[in-house]
């Protein structure tokens, strides 16, 4: 068969299969009928029945456990013929509490020809089904007469206290308007006579003091028959004058010995007798037969429960159909097409549209790569229109160029915002920039809209893997693990792989795309940096600035990060005052605000470090260069970075670092030439700073090394290398130079 009719072959099915799910969907939602309170109607039903009777007959079944094969299909046409007015079942007729066995055994119980009462049992219970037998049916324990009788029914599976039921039972039983008195207890309260050798303690009615009331009530007010199931048996014996059944035979499973076997109960009252005998059905069931019961039990359930198993269903079949057909019939080549001829698009004006969840004035290491970018781009040509949340005050960057979203602060004294990203104001205006490329920064709100109009304008979409989002988790309101382990990495494959482009600021997170599945072209390219503002800084303003800070001349240590958990600024904290502790004379300035603010600085008091460590909160960009030359060195500890890019200010700077060994910071930090990295380990961590403050040589080559180093990042190069790369998408793309534009204005 060639490929074409397998893959054809394989549509059909999964669309048959498809038909016949929603057409056996369709008719259990038309001719299946929710129930209310059966057992109000049922007992009206009975009374009626039995008011005059001076005898009757009532059918007590035990241990149905839903079963099609016995209950319904053999021993419920039994019940039927056998001339009963009701059946009662003495418990667990459900093999669980699921909404789809309470279905099921609707079912199975509207082929009874007579009313029927049902005893909450364990299994009634289990899966939460307590609420689903009082939505359908009713009270867990509740009593009736009928005629001069009087039946009884007790929580069986304990979701009443006992003493309760105690109480009430002794109540009703006190009253003596009745002839005969019948209680239905789930579980027994009393052994057999031959107790399977399979029970234990946990079968009987608990606690041992509630059955020790029960049969204290049931003697002093001389109850006639009490009857249970639980049991996988048929016991009938008599204690102090009352008779105590026990059946659970009514379709679950049985021993098929003397006292274990498949049947039903038939009780004849009369005036002056009681009889109570056990109708056996003489056949079991196969057990091939019982496996494919429950087989057809589970699917049958499955389209029961509701609409969620059912779309999961359809949505696996749909799953299943397209991807047998994307790994068998479509050809895949893994290696990335050579045939790209980017020149027609270098040497030519560019338009990038950006979009981005957040932009200056929001202070940030995503938005401070997107300026220099921008800013890089501009210098060379190219147009920029960068779509970002709105800031509601005065914005540092060029509003020119900046389309702004009305925006919300997300959560109460959060400087983050979430942009309105169904303004149709956005699809307008980027249409009208008729951009080239769109450059998305976040893959997901303003970054997939950015992906979506890139689609709907016919131009390829490159996206920035800036943050790597699975130490994000406390942020994000699913559990934490989930989003760790599963979702993060997820979302950030689907969204790459949907790009024409990635671009990675370094080796290592070029590493862990591959390893997540992403496909889709990469370039490795650090954000550029203005190395000169960080080397040539006004020295008069740097005193300034020191004596504002009130510095001494002791060593500064300087750090920069936004001031949240993932940046590891505890550790910083804890290392600085055991270095502090061990007698080092420094000042230590940690620049940067954020949620953990408030926290850190009481962390701060507690350790005493109130005139060591100093927090001055966010620094504009521009005014960073005078914080960097303040510092002697830099400190870093965050283990979640992408590239880590204050770390490459602080060497344009001409100061060394320290830092924890992580990827991103791993590819900057050369061991023993800009500075010096280690475990996440605080004695190894001071040993480094201990060394480089106290070995001014060491420092100076550090420095130097460190500022030559930063040299190599600069934002022209960064720029040029992006404008390369959108030249090489765009030509793999297919599209003309000019065409995707002159598109975008139809």
């Amino acid at each position: 068969m060639s490929r074409r009719r397998w893959s054809r072959a394989i549509q059909h099915l999964s669309l048959v299969i498809l038909v016949v799910v929603v057409g056996y969907r369709l008719h259990l939602d038309f001719f299946d009928v929710e129930l209310e309170s059966v057992h109000a109607d049922h007992v009206e039903t009975i009374q009626e029945r039995v008011a005059e009777a001076d005898t009757f007959r009532f059918a007590v079944v035990g241990n149905a456990n839903n079963s099609i094969g016995v209950f319904e299909r053999r021993i419920v046409p039994m019940l039927n013929a056998s001339g009963a007015e009701f059946v009662v079942s003495a418990g667990n007729a459900v093999s669980d509490g699921g909404e789809d066995k309470y279905r099921a055994l609707r079912g199975t119980l509207d082929r009874l020809e007579v009313p029927y009462l049902l005893t909450f049992a364990e299994n009634e219970a289990s899966r939460f089904g307590a609420f689903r037998f009082y939505r359908q049916f009713g009270p867990y324990f509740f009593a009736f007469t009928a005629g001069d009788t009087r039946f009884l029914f007790l929580d069986g599976a304990g979701e009443t206290s006992p003493e309760w039921q105690l109480r009430w039972l002794e109540e009703e039983l006190a009253r003596e308007e009745a002839e005969r008195t019948f209680l239905f207890t789930g579980r027994p309260l009393r052994r057999p006579a031959r107790e399977p050798v399979f029970v234990d303690e946990e079968d009987y009615l608990a606690p041992p003091s509630f059955r020790s009331g029960l049969l204290e009530l049931v003697e002093r007010h001389d109850v006639d028959a009490v009857f249970a199931s639980g049991l996988p048996l048929f016991d009938h014996h008599e204690w102090n004058g009352t008779r105590f059944v026990t059946t659970g035979g009514a379709g679950g499973l049985v021993v098929a010995d003397e006292a274990s076997f498949h049947h039903f109960t038939m009780v004849t009252v009369s005036e002056d007798d009681l009889s109570i005998q056990a109708r056996r059905l003489d056949v079991g069931q196969h057990p091939v037969a019982r496996t494919l019961e429950s087989l057809w039990l589970f699917v049958h359930s499955l389209f029961f429960v509701g609409y969620l198993n059912f779309l999961l269903l359809l949505s696996a079949l749909v799953f299943v159909a397209v991807k047998l057909h994307r790994l068998v019939f479509e050809e895949k080549d893994y290696y990335p097409s050579f045939d790209v001829d980017p020149d027609a698009f270098l040497g030519r004006p560019l338009r990038v549209a950006m979009f981005t969840n957040n932009y200056l004035p929001f202070i940030g290491g995503v938005p401070i790569s997107i300026e220099r970018l921008r800013r890089g781009l501009a210098a060379l040509g190219h147009e920029v229109l960068v779509v970002a949340p709105g800031q509601g005050g005065a914005d540092a960057s060029d509003e020119e160029s900046v389309l702004r979203l009305p925006s919300v602060a997300f959560g109460k004294g959060s400087d983050f915002r979430l942009a309105n990203i169904f303004s149709p104001r956005v699809f307008r205006e980027v249409k009208s920039f008729r951009p080239d490329v769109v450059h998305v920064h976040h893959p997901f709100w303003v970054g997939s809209l950015g992906l979506w109009l890139a689609r709907r304008l016919g131009v390829p979409a490159v996206y920035t893997y800036h943050t790597r989002f699975e130490h994000y988790a406390h942020f994000v309101p699913v559990p934490g693990r989930l989003f760790k382990n599963l979702i993060s990495h997820y979302l950030i494959k689907r969204f790459a792989n949907r790009c024409s482009g990635v671009v990675v600021p370094t080796p290592s997170a070029r590493e862990y795309l591959r390893t997540l599945g992403v496909t889709t072209r990469i370039l490795v390219q650090p954000t550029g940096i203005e190395h000169r503002a960080f080397r040539d800084v006004d020295a008069e303003a740097v005193d300034a600035l020191r004596r504002r800070l009130d510095l001494d001349d002791e060593p500064v240590l300087v750090s920069a990060s936004r001031v949240s958990r993932e940046k590891n600024i505890d550790f910083l904290i804890e290392a600085v005052g055991d270095l502090a502790r061990r007698g080092a004379r420094f000042r230590f300035v940690l620049i940067g605000d954020g949620p953990d603010r408030a926290r850190l600085q009481a962390r701060i008091a507690e350790l005493g470090l109130e005139d060591v460590v100093l927090m001055p909160g966010a620094v504009p960009s521009e005014e960073m260069p005078r914080y960097y030359a303040l510092g002697d060195v830099f400190l870093f500890a965050s283990t979640t970075e992408t590239q880590g890019m204050v770390v490459l200010e602080a060497m344009a700077a001409g100061l060394p670092v320290v830092v924890v060994r992580s990827s991103g910071i791993d590819d900057l930090v050369h061991d023993g030439f800009n500075g010096f990295k280690t475990r996440e380990d605080i004695g190894q961590w001071i040993a480094r700073v201990e060394e480089v403050l106290g070995d001014d040589a060491l420092r100076r080559e550090l420095a130097r090394n460190a500022q030559s180093f930063a040299e190599e990042h600069g934002i022209e190069p960064f720029a040029e290398e992006v404008v390369r790369f959108y030249a090489a998408v765009l030509a793999a793309s297919g599209n003309e130079p000019g065409e995707a534009r002159a598109g975008a204005t139809e």
